[in-house]
């Protein structure tokens, strides 16, 4: 392969190794500079996205780059400010807010990262507008997807969204953000091996749809991004980086496949669950945290699968009843309503227990081939002085345990916490 996998890529020249077209990020421009200060006018300008420009910050991403681009911005359009109170929530109340208030716009621009960033793509494919953004701190993928994570009557989703006309990276805008969002982006960035491994397990046991395109635009920055975690946190652009291009080249990975299962297994899971259901009390932590914390558990719940050879399923206990018990009314019969579409009976068992017979040896060694060792994520996270553990996020043991047991009846998504769980060893 050829150096910069995404230059390659957005000059529509990355062949796609699924044997489909060329791939189409469906983003016309990325610009990851060490500096992006006095071009933001000729960025935004040469997308074509009309006349009144909505900027949409709040108090924090508008004193960190919001300011700099609605002055600059101001010289090839008529801006309208939208500043979200405290710290946004990306939930469909503050979505039809932001609606209200960019009625009269043609387009948006985000100036942040992951909630301001979720809310104009959703509400953008709502509106049928376009909009771009600026990120303000490396902090998670979403930035190049076309899914929005949005909380929907308490149930977090990955819903439909628009796909950012341009994406702008200032590499010291983001080396100066808050070290936990750079340790979140980071975060985010280490599940690659358990998603790719979760899923490959639907693939080969289940026949669900799979993309390798999203893993080979990768390839080429993850091995500098992990060995170089240290080196991050002291700033150093080299690495902050391979960040930007892998959280870039994540989103776009979601893209091409038309879904979030690239860069969202198991892992991300747990950590909805733990967004859902976490005491508004405890300590608050990043996205990205939680996904690392919830990366290591895969990692090492994948491996000892991996080790034990093949598993034996049986019907599924959970039911309806205890779904609804254990989320509540409203929320657990969202989640029924999912978790049923993918509960084994035991007609489903037994097909499964009979796949597994003959296929588990080949579907071993393919998820092995790709996987990364649980110490070796750990030790990435170390360096950065990442969270490693619950209670490293303020989270019990108890708390944690219902997590890990009870993520999956979030989604129909089959994942080995799945795996475990039909087997008898979550």
């Amino acid at each position: 392969m050829t150096q910069d996998s995404l230059g390659r890529l957005m000059a529509g020249q990355f062949d796609d190794p699924d044997g489909g077209p060329v791939l189409d990020p469906l983003t016309a421009v990325v610009a990851i500079e060490d500096s992006l200060a006095g071009t933001e006018a000729e960025l935004v300008a040469g997308l074509g996205l009309g006349d009144r420009l909505a900027m949409v910050c709040d108090d924090d991403t508008h004193r960190v780059l919001g300011a700099r681009v609605v002055d600059a911005l101001a010289a090839v359009a008529t801006i309208s400010e939208v500043r979200l109170p405290g710290r946004p929530h990306a939930d469909g109340e503050t979505a039809a807010a932001l609606r209200r208030e960019t009625a009269a716009c043609d387009a948006l621009i985000a100036v942040g990262s992951g909630s301001i960033n979720d809310l104009c793509k959703y509400a953008a494919a709502l509106d049928n507008k376009p909009y771009a953004v600026f990120a303000t701190a490396p902090s998670m993928n979403g930035y190049t997807s076309v899914n929005a994570a949005i909380t929907i009557d308490g149930h977090k989703k990955s819903i439909q969204a628009a796909a950012a006309a341009g994406v702008f990276m200032d590499l010291e805008v983001l080396a100066a953000a808050p070290p936990r969002m750079i340790r979140s982006g980071l975060g985010d960035s280490l599940c690659r091996p358990t998603a790719q491994a979760d899923w490959l397990l639907a693939h080969m046991l289940l026949g669900e749809p799979y993309r390798e395109a999203p893993f080979a635009l990768l390839a080429e920055d993850e091995g500098t991004l992990f060995d170089g975690s240290a080196a991050l946190m002291r700033g150093d652009l080299d690495v902050m980086r391979a960040l930007a291009r892998v959280l870039t080249l994540s989103g776009f990975g979601m893209t091409i496949a038309r879904g979030s299962q690239p860069a969202s297994q198991g892992e991300h899971l747990i950590g909805h669950y733990a967004e859902m259901r976490a005491d508004p009390a405890w300590p608050p932590s990043f996205h990205g945290e939680q996904i690392g914390v919830a990366t290591l558990t895969m990692a090492r719940l994948q491996e000892r699968m991996l080790a034990d050879g093949p598993p034996r399923l049986a019907a599924c206990a959970a039911d309806e009843a205890s779904v609804i018990d254990h989320f509540g009314r409203d929320l657990g019969a969202a989640c029924w309503a999912e978790f049923r579409l993918k509960r084994l009976d035991e007609a489903a068992a037994r097909t499964l227990n009979t796949r597994i017979d003959s296929s588990w040896d080949a579907i071993a060694a393919r998820i092995a081939a790709i996987s990364l060792p649980a110490a070796r994520l750990e030790d990435v996270l170390g360096r950065a002085g990442a969270p490693r553990r619950p209670e490293d996020l303020g989270w019990g043991f108890d708390f944690y345990d219902g997590a890990v047991r009870h993520a999956r009846e979030i989604r129909n998504r089959y994942t080995f916490l799945d795996l475990a769980a039909d087997s008898g060893v979550l």
